[in-house]
């Protein structure tokens, strides 16, 4: 798997939020997109996705154009993970993870077994019948990721996956994700918030500012008091821990 965006400037109406953004996943990388609020992460992610359009520049997978695959084609090799999606009121979590076959033409056996499969690996198995109203908010997370593994991709995009989520439950998701990444070489696109949860969970940590790519390097490379100051605007001290390279904010400049 190879993923690319070229070039790309994108926004909403006359307004410019991302200008001439390069980047390129490679199969079984986990790459997360930091920045201040406001500075088109989610952006990023959307054109990422085909959910929205670029003002100029070209989104390539496998190098073969975005807008040129089908649907149901490119559902088989990209699937999305928004931040709040409504999920009908009396819907089961069996029913919602079934959605993501949706792009599959296949049996009804063939279809059962691979939504067992995605339960079974996001370890809600035993939640299967429950509506997903019903849940806990990591509990609803890993029904929706559930859905996107469902889907078999080769990429995930992942915006913002641990909101709302509590500290233990911030760390489940992750470690889940990092496990289907290990263990099936799924590439991951996310967006994050906290730079200590992405240093621990990326191979790679992209910061943008002032509408492009201030920086993209491993998590070493990045998390330096200097740089985080000139991105966020923040005193921190970064400290080592299990090779992870950990901030503690000190505060404002």
């Amino acid at each position: 798997m190879k993923f690319e965006l070229q070039n790309i400037s994108g926004g909403y109406g006359k307004n410019l939020i991302l200008e001439n953004i390069s980047l390129q996943i490679n199969a079984g990388e986990i790459v997360t997109v930091l920045g201040p609020n406001g500075c088109g992460k989610s952006t990023l992610l959307k054109i990422a996705g085909r959910l929205q359009k670029p003002f100029s520049g070209r989104v390539l997978l496998n190098e073969k154009e975005l807008h040129s695959i089908p649907g149901k084609k490119l559902a088989q090799q990209i699937a999305i993970l928004s931040q709040s999606a409504e999920i009908p009121s009396g819907m089961t979590v069996k029913e919602l993870v079934t959605l993501g076959r949706y792009p599959y033409r296949e049996s009804a056996a063939e279809q059962k077994k691979n939504v067992l499969a995605a339960l079974e690996a996001t370890e809600i198995i035993d939640l299967q019948n429950r509506f997903v109203s019903s849940l806990s908010g990591g509990e609803r997370q890993r029904a929706r990721l559930a859905m996107t593994l469902a889907q078999s991709p080769e990429l995930l995009l992942l915006d913002e996956p641990t909101t709302f989520l509590d500290v233990k439950c911030q760390f489940e998701i992750l470690e889940l994700i990092k496990k289907l990444n290990r263990e099936r070489n799924i590439s991951v696109l996310m967006v994050l918030h906290d730079l200590s949860l992405a240093a621990i969970y990326s191979d790679r940590m992209i910061f943008l500012k002032d509408k492009k790519i201030y920086l993209s390097g491993t998590p070493q490379e990045v998390m330096k008091p200097e740089i985080i100051r000139d991105v966020f605007g923040i005193e921190t001290q970064i400290i080592q821990h299990n090779n992870h390279p950990l901030c503690l904010t000190t505060g404002k400049k």
